[in-house]
């Protein structure tokens, strides 16, 4: 008598793809509930480039960072960064702070300036595991144009608009910087007016003086 082994071997098939589909389906489910912030991005955006805009520009002079999507994280959770030369030179330029996230999950630095060169950006949820992720760029300023010298506001103003307009406030403190040249820019209204304060005056007084030369004449 010959006993046929295919209805057991046709069970074992069975058995293993229930096993694999339910493998399947455990790993999905676990990538599906992912951790608070893993959603989140940080973006470097060039002097100007509205916040709202969540294009990454990987080469720029004048910088700041904007994040986007951190809208699962706690109330009062913010997002620590900090910048390096790339590959990491000694004593190279660095910079490293927070940005303070609004209830909408987004929030953005005051600008930055760094010499040119190759840096790595890495940010991590304050507090949180792991090394972070990070992004690569260039800070490539146009010859002639001195890294660090202060920008005019070049953003539409309002909302969404750049670092400068009315909404372009910092949003974190001023940056810890180290080695190189790192500067957070500023510039003050006050001392602009000053400024056309004194070239008013010296035109007055060169005007009375040449009118007072024709009068003796």
């Amino acid at each position: 008598m010959t006993t046929s082994l295919r209805p057991r071997r046709a069970g074992a098939r069975t058995a293993v793809l229930a096993a694999l589909t339910l493998a399947g389906t455990t790993l999905v489910t676990a990538h599906a509930v992912a951790a608070p912030g893993d959603n989140g991005d940080v973006k470097i955006h060039k002097v100007g480039t509205p916040f709202t805009d969540q294009r990454n520009e990987p080469k720029v002079c004048d910088f700041y960072l904007a994040a986007f999507n951190f809208d699962d994280l706690p109330d009062n959770q913010d997002i620590e960064w900090s910048i390096e030369t790339q590959p990491l030179e000694t004593n190279g330029a660095t910079l490293a702070d927070t940005i303070q996230l609004e209830d909408d999950g987004t929030g953005h630095t005051m600008p930055l300036s760094l010499p040119d060169g190759q840096y790595k950006l890495t940010w991590k949820i304050v507090g949180g595991q792991g090394a972070g992720k990070h992004k690569v760029f260039q800070v490539d300023c146009p010859t002639g144009t001195p890294t660090g010298t202060p920008t005019p506001p070049g953003g539409p103003g309002g909302p969404g608009g750049g670092p400068g307009g009315p909404h372009g406030g910092p949003h974190g403190g001023v940056p810890a910087g180290g080695g190189g040249v790192a500067r957070v820019e500023a510039f003050s209204p006050v001392a602009g007016a000053a400024a056309v304060g004194l070239i008013v005056v010296g035109g007055v007084v060169y005007l009375r003086t040449r009118r007072r030369a024709d009068g003796a004449a």
